[in-house]
């Protein structure tokens, strides 16, 4: 795991730099340009995702294949065909349906994160939530094992499900927003 201000001077100094070529990149790539900009903060997002759990040796053709696996992926999500109009798979000539290795470092870190978002829950709501959502109990059982009322169950359900979805709405926004200044103040400087 890298410090996020080793990453944070990383990414600033090696990858928005290469904001032009990435945009290109997308523009020569894909076909809705209305989707060109969302593009872009999230191959930011996955870079600067996988850069936290281990530094890419080179910033350009890593950005670049992170953008290539993102619109690989979007593509094949896109893409809708009847089973029942082929007669054979093979025609479709999809890339492996194995993870790219900036997602499985991003599922991991995912991963990572939410377990300490979970751990930093009060004891309680923890508890709650665990038994809740994870072993999929039902509000009643809960509430009978923990020895609380149902009302009670719900509300450190609710106040968990925030906390958790604050959690991961902070980590997303911190990185558009610190891609964002960036250019803002790079435009500024250099215009």
């Amino acid at each position: 795991m890298e410090d996020t201000h080793q990453v944070d001077d990383w990414f600033f100094r090696e990858v928005l730099p290469l904001e032009s070529l990435v945009v290109d990149y997308l523009r020569r790539n894909w076909t809705n340009e209305a989707e060109i900009e969302d593009l872009r903060q999230e191959v930011y997002v996955r870079v600067y995702e996988a850069a936290v759990r281990e530094m890419p040796q080179l910033a350009k053709p890593f950005v670049l294949q992170v953008a290539q696996n993102l619109l690989l992926a979007k593509e094949r999500r896109d893409k809708v065909v009847p089973i029942g109009s082929l007669t054979d798979l093979n025609v479709l000539n999809l890339p492996s349906d194995e993870p790219s290795p900036e997602r499985n470092v991003s599922a991991h870190q995912e991963l990572d994160r939410l377990q300490a978002a979970l751990n930093s829950l009060p004891q309680r709501c923890r508890e709650v939530f665990i038994l809740r959502k994870i072993h999929g109990m039902s509000q009643r059982d809960v509430a009978h094992q923990l020895g609380i009322c149902e009302n009670t169950v719900e509300r450190h359900l609710i106040n968990g499900i925030r906390f958790l979805a604050q959690s991961a709405s902070d980590r997303r926004g911190s990185v558009i927003s610190l891609s964002k200044r960036f250019l803002r103040n790079s435009r500024l400087s250099n215009g």
